[in-house]
């Protein structure tokens, strides 16, 4: 193609120039608008999912738990804890295990450990059992005399005794 019939088409004048600042900046402006709208409804679902996984697997522990009472007739003790689902404790008389799927005990979704009797809640008192995660601020915030976990508190568990 000669010259003259870039110039006829206006492909000579398309050719040399980019978007303006004014279109940058207003692109800019609409992405930054998005992410500003979009961004706190996706950390918002995740907070959820983090908080729906730990009431599963509250809920696979308890279920674990049980089958371990079912066995020796009794709930794992204080010093045993969540590893008597996995590994054989030494007053296990009729230890069926493991009651667990995976070799170890998970952790809560913000990487607590979660706990199985009432000794490290707010009262110290072991006689109700729970499967309990701390939640997301990681303190216990649940008395070990309640019967379901206070609406103020972010504790996730199961009162199973």
């Amino acid at each position: 193609m000669s010259a003259r019939n870039f110039r006829s088409t206006g492909l000579s004048a398309r050719l040399g120039t980019g978007f303006t600042l004014i279109e940058l900046l207003v692109v800019l402006a609409i992405i930054s608008l998005l992410a500003g709208l979009v961004g706190p409804q996706v950390m918002k679902h995740l907070g959820e999912s983090k908080s729906k996984t730990a009431r599963v697997q509250v809920e696979e522990l308890a279920a674990a738990l049980d089958m371990y009472k079912l066995d020796e007739g009794r709930y794992p003790s204080s010093s045993d804890g969540l590893t008597a689902l996995i590994e054989r404790p030494s007053s296990a008389r009729s230890w069926n295990g493991p009651y667990l799927r995976k070799q170890k005990v998970p952790n809560d979704p913000w990487g607590n450990a979660y706990q199985v009797n009432g000794s490290t809640l707010v009262g110290g008192n072991t006689s109700p059992t729970w499967v309990i995660s701390a939640g997301p601020n990681g303190t216990f915030e649940t008395s070990t005399t309640a019967t379901n976990i206070a609406s103020t508190s972010d504790d996730i568990g199961i009162r199973i005794k």
